[in-house]
């Protein structure tokens, strides 16, 4: 079938109230188009124009690699106003990553970093994550010398928001994010590749919670759930995997979107 012929994709929409919404962005796809995307053919902010008839604005970003929950505006007031939670930190965002090796059951990381396209002399900015154990799973095969490979699933909070920080942060710990071509292993990444029939970076943005913007007082919670075979079926494949949970409801609240707990 030629490809002018093939049905546009739709993006699934998580939620929307007037001139505010959010998409589940699929793993692969960039926000929208750069001077560096040769060869792309999948972008969100097109793809969702044509999608709804209508102009669309990002609000933030999520790497070219990483699903979940993208919030996107409707008018160039909306992006202002919801622009405006971002600087004012606001927004809490909660990421889930398939890391190599088993981390520590929690970790803060306060680690400045230098953009990725700064010159050498330019200044580290501060750049701090949150992370926390769920599970661990060990698989008698060995990738690389040792006899095994472990892996393990994080929760990630970002307390700032700095390009590519929860990738660097895990490398800094040393346990990058499985499918990470730049700061991963890639003896690791292809087998777990071949393993689970799926190349992609394992990372989710799974969920983000802000103050609601039409109702004052009122908070908001939008989540792009692991439950969901529609939305996330490479993840529902991992969590196949025989893990040993960190704690009894981990699993629970992995697969709900990662709920803040009572």
């Amino acid at each position: 079938m030629p490809p002018e012929s093939l049905p546009a994709p739709t993006l699934p929409v998580l939620w929307q109230e007037d001139d505010c919404l959010a998409i589940h962005k699929p793993a692969g796809w960039l926000v929208h188009r750069t001077g560096l995307d040769a060869g792309e053919t999948r972008f969100v902010v097109q793809t969702l124009r044509d999608q709804l008839g209508r102009p669309v604005y990002p609000v933030h970003r999520l790497d070219k690699g990483t699903s979940g929950v993208l919030l996107m505006a409707l008018s160039s007031d909306a992006a202002r106003r919801l622009s405006a939670c971002f600087e004012r930190r606001e927004v809490h965002k909660r990421y889930v990553a398939l890391v190599r090796g088993w981390p520590p059951q929690g970790a803060h990381v306060d680690h400045a970093l230098r953009p990725d396209d700064a010159p050498p002399d330019a200044p580290a900015q501060e750049a701090q994550t949150d992370f926390h154990l769920l599970a661990r799973c060990s698989l008698d095969v060995p990738v690389d010398r040792y006899p095994q490979t472990r892996v393990a699933l994080v929760e990630a909070l970002p307390i700032t928001g700095r390009r590519h920080q929860i990738r660097r942060h895990l490398k800094h710990l040393a346990h990058p994010i499985i499918g990470d071509a730049t700061h991963g292993k890639g003896a690791h990444n292809r087998w777990w590749a071949e393993h689970l029939g799926v190349q992609r970076l394992w990372l989710h943005a799974a969920s983000l919670s802000l103050p609601h913007p039409h109702r004052a007082g009122e908070g908001l919670h939008i989540a792009s759930p692991l439950s969901s075979a529609e939305l996330n079926a490479d993840w529902q494949r991992l969590l196949a995997e025989s893990w040993q949970w960190a704690q009894a409801d981990s699993r629970a609240r992995l697969l709900r979107g990662l709920l803040p707990t009572c």
